[in-house]
């Protein structure tokens, strides 16, 4: 029996215990046929094409398949070859002869497409109905939107129609609808993954992203898509940005607290602040007014131009095909000018100097997704402020260049769900996920509709292409009189972890700065020594190796959860005379025991 959230570790679980991806599909089928939301999707893979699906996957065999047998959905401005595209407008409909790159890739790692999901029309909105097909419903109470634009798409996880669904975000598009539906929304650093195949909102700043019930899922899943493409110019190779472990987090403060009145989501708020302090974060007021004013750009500025120029040959032939609201949005960049475009450019990298200061005192930001929410009647009564509204703390990310996670913060009293997003540098994709896990987990929400459902944990951050891991235990940690000679070369800190419990500690004798010896003894049973994992480009790994002294040298450590790094060890020999300090659990207690 499969739980009401198909989670990665779920169906892992049921093909382990002998279950098959037709049986999956077969619920999915089932599920799909029982959704009391006829808005959710556009159009679906037929029953017997997805039945013919399974079983091509079993075919294949799930060896080299991170994704085998796990079922997904598509926001339908993303090609698949098969169903058509309609970006919601049905006269620009067209059937795409191959599949966006993204799609390709996940159904190379053996992922089986579902359907295609409604939107708000060509992307442009954040609350979910602006759309002929219908505006899909908030999974907790159907009187409240689901946000947008990629609104089926969060739906059919938080109802567990399928694991995960790709979304796209401009200004917030991949985060909001995760809000409103308690999920997590992943919004990778533009560029990190191609966006080949995808109708355009505003092509320099477009995200594909993925809705999941957990960081460690949606993280798996974007994995799979990273990297260039030759059809997207746009896209571009990862740098990886490291955080502390330790992180500090903005949080706002004073006049930029806005949450139009709705004081559920500001308690959500607040309760998720103190989360992060008791999971160890700094917390640290920041100004957010110069983000506030990169966010506007994207609709009052020049930007709101780009969308003119994804649709301009098509809103000159059909411009009463088009959703009266989406259709004034666009149009109103008809009076824009390349002087205002060079203008709003010059504005927007004067804001980014701005925002400097704040990310020399900050690791992260902690906003709110969305402020508020709306009920589906008075978002039609009034679409265009109260969408602007649910931007306000997510419009700005795409235009600096960001990466962001959304997690479920809580449920309200009303029943409503809450969220919150952690925002990082470009490329701190990987370095965000521990934390944002750990955030979504200590909520205590579960996950899409199933509020009881267990949170996995948080996922193990991946060693970057081109760089090597390190298992430090002494002198290196953070903090430490050598964690320059990591640092300095490009180094940065994967994980803190503990070492299986076969390892010994020792104090050696005479050395300056003071260091540790560990070793290796079969069958010891001590508590496991706390180290750290380091990433150092592959370059500097062979100087750094080549540098260790004797008595010290590298050999493959293996850490509490089984994985094996390359790390220090010490010869034998010079345990003598040496304090053993393996009660201690690691060298950083040892030292402040001393001090």
């Amino acid at each position: 029996m499969l739980p009401l959230m198909l989670t990665l570790p779920a169906l892992r679980a049921a093909y382990a215990e002998g279950a098959t991806p037709l049986d999956v599909i077969e619920e999915v089928i089932a599920r799909r046929a029982a959704l009391a939301d006829p808005a959710v999707f556009i159009s679906t893979v037929a029953d017997d094409d997805l039945r013919e699906a399974a079983r091509a996957v079993m075919a294949e065999g799930p060896e080299g398949k991170p994704l085998w047998g796990v079922p997904f959905a598509v926001k339908d401005n993303i090609d698949v070859a098969g169903l058509p595209t309609t970006a919601a407008c049905p006269a620009f409909a067209y059937d795409p002869a191959a599949d966006a790159a993204v799609v390709a890739r996940l159904r190379a790692a053996g992922a089986i497409v579902v359907g295609k999901t409604n939107l708000d029309q060509f992307a442009t909105g954040l609350n979910g109905t602006r759309s002929p097909y219908g505006a899909p419903r908030s999974v907790f109470n159907a009187d409240y939107v689901s946000g947008g634009s990629s609104s089926g798409s969060a739906v059919a996880v938080a109802a567990g129609l399928c694991c995960f669904a790709l979304g796209t975000d401009t200004a917030g598009s991949g985060r909001v609808p995760a809000a409103f539906n308690n999920l997590v929304g992943i919004k990778p650093t533009p560029g990190r993954v191609p966006n080949t195949g995808v109708v355009p909102a505003c092509r320099s700043v477009d995200v594909v992203t993925v809705f999941a019930g957990s960081v460690e899922d949606g993280v798996a899943v974007r994995r799979v898509m990273d990297g260039p493409d030759a059809g997207d110019p746009f896209s571009r190779q990862t740098v990886p940005a490291p955080l502390p472990p330790r992180p500090r987090i903005g949080v706002l403060a004073g006049a930029e607290r806005e949450f139009y009145g709705n004081a559920e989501v500001e308690a959500l708020y607040d309760a998720a602040i103190a989360r992060a302090e008791a999971l160890g974060a700094v917390v640290v007021p920041f100004d957010y007014a110069p983000f506030r004013e990169a966010a506007a750009l994207l609709y009052d500025g020049p930007w709101v131009a780009e969308r003119l120029a994804a649709v301009e040959g098509f809103l000159e032939t059909n411009a009463e095909d088009f959703d009266p609201t989406v259709r004034k949005i666009i149009e109103g960049a008809k009076g824009k000018t390349a002087v205002e475009a060079f203008r709003g450019r010059y504005r927007l990298e004067e804001l980014r100097k701005a925002v400097a200061p704040v990310w020399e005192a900050v690791d992260m930001l902690l906003l709110p997704t969305a402020p508020t929410t709306h009920t589906v009647a008075d978002m039609l009564a009034d679409p265009v402020a109260k969408n602007s509204q649910f931007g306000r703390y997510t419009n700005f990310a795409n235009l600096l260049g960001y990466a962001a996670i959304a997690v479920p913060a809580g449920f309200g009293a009303s029943g409503l769900p809450g969220g919150v997003t952690l925002v990082g540098p470009a490329f701190s994709d990987d370095a965000l996920a521990p934390f944002a896990a750990a955030m979504h987990a200590a909520a205590g929400c579960g996950m899409g509709k199933d509020r009881a459902a267990e949170v996995p944990p948080a996922p193990v951050p991946g060693v970057p292409e081109g760089m090597l891991a390190i298992c430090v235990v002494g002198a290196h940690l953070t903090g430490m009189p050598l964690n320059r000679e990591l640092t300095g070369p490009g180094g940065f800190l994967l994980r803190e972890a503990r070492t299986a419990p076969g390892y010994r500690l020792y104090a050696l004798a005479g050395t300056v700065p003071p260091k540790p010896g560990m070793v290796f003894e079969p069958g010891f049973q001590g508590p496991g020594l706390a180290v750290e994992v380091w990433a150092l480009p592959a370059a500097a790994f062979g100087a750094f190796v080549a540098a260790i002294p004797a008595p010290l040298g590298v050999g493959k450590v293996t850490l509490e959860d089984g994985a094996q790094v390359t790390g220090f060890l010490c010869e034998a020999h010079a345990l003598a005379g040496a304090e053993e300090i393996t009660r201690f659990g690691g060298w950083r207690a040892y030292r402040a025991a001393q001090s």
